[in-house]
């Protein structure tokens, strides 16, 4: 039976990570039809977010049915509790990449990335693909340096929020409103998705030492 148990409980970290790798995937897809105005690409993270939604629900349904039938304590109680909350960040990250993709949709056929913005997307959307999947690494290892790292990593995230402002807020911007809505809530998406992240290392940090932290310590 115990062995069942821990099984039970190996099998809903191993769905966190296959979440984060969903969830990485999906970002980096709707970088690239938001880029490139690819319609079908679009279309298929829309989609395929289902994906993300029925593993969610799997792992919270196995979580709960461990808290009633088992009612663990201490460490295994950690884990259940802080998975509960790490499936909803990784779920949120999933919708964000949906958000994207519904805005290539939107503008298609034109793309939704001004020319003289398209290398700070390309960069946040390959900053944020690589804090979605190293968000997957530190839930399965467990790395509180590794986790530290997800911190320097949002703090890059938000330089390249703060650049998008910059650009839009600049005199020189000429492509009026819509363009300007578009990109704020395509950065607002990336910032906000590399929060979720963070949640998740602070959530990780607890699970190993118990004691909840916050960003400055850990990434001290």
């Amino acid at each position: 039976m115990r062995d069942s148990y821990h099984d039970q409980l190996d099998g809903i970290g191993e769905g966190l990570v296959e979440m984060s790798r969903l969830a990485g995937s999906a970002v980096s897809r709707a970088t690239t039809a938001l880029l490139d105005a690819d319609l079908e690409l679009a279309e298929s993270v829309i989609v395929r977010d289902d994906v993300i939604n029925q593993l969610y629900r799997s792992i919270e349904a196995q979580a709960f049915d461990l808290l009633a039938r088992q009612q663990p304590v201490a460490g295994d109680l950690r884990v259940l509790v802080t998975s509960l909350r790490m499936v909803v960040d990784l779920e949120r990250t999933g919708d964000y990449a949906v958000h994207l993709a519904k805005i290539a949709r939107r503008r298609h056929p034109a793309s939704a990335v001004p020319p003289e913005l398209r290398s700070t997307i390309l960069e946040m959307g390959q900053t944020a693909q690589g804090i979605v999947v190293k968000a997957g690494s530190v839930i399965a290892s467990r790395d509180l340096s590794l986790a530290a790292e997800l911190i320097r990593d949002d703090d890059a995230m938000d330089r390249l929020h703060g650049k998008l402002f910059t650009a839009m807020l600049s005199s020189t911007w000429k492509y009026g409103t819509e363009a300007a809505v578009d990109v704020t809530l395509a950065g607002r998406y990336y910032e906000r998705l590399a929060d979720h992240a963070v949640a998740i290392a602070r959530r990780v940090s607890y699970l190993v030492t118990g004691e909840h932290v916050d960003e400055d310590a850990l990434v001290d």
